[in-house]
């Protein structure tokens, strides 16, 4: 079983709510709600019933121990590093940065009036 979906049912496990669940792990709702299906689907069994409030089935009950130990023994996940900005524009004559306004520019000679 992948460590990943067994990390994000344990967090529902733990939690009893997909939402705070989803915020915990820092992930969107819609991913964990794919990743318990694709869990549930490899196990063959319901883990968890969504009607109303969330609870663990008999299956479910069965597997948190086990997952909780996998979990327990697989090495820290490392966080992806974020990449800032996007596509550096080009200024297009309006003018210079503005970081360097109001400098003149370099090796040339201010104008004066």
């Amino acid at each position: 079983m992948n460590i990943t979906l067994l990390r994000r049912f344990v967090a529902v496990a733990e939690e009893l709510h997909f939402p705070r669940a989803a915020h915990n792990l820092g992930i969107p709702l819609a991913s964990l709600y794919s990743s318990i299906d694709k869990l549930e689907e490899e196990v063959g069994q319901p883990l968890v019933t969504r009607d109303g409030e969330t609870r663990l089935t008999s299956v479910g009950l069965l597997l948190l121990p086990d997952a909780q130990k996998q979990v327990a023994a697989a090495p820290a996940e490392t966080k992806k590093p974020v990449k800032a900005g996007g596509k550096a524009k080009a200024s297009k004559g309006r003018g210079r940065a503005p970081v360097v306004k109001g400098q003149p520019k370099p090796y040339k000679k201010r104008q004066g009036r």
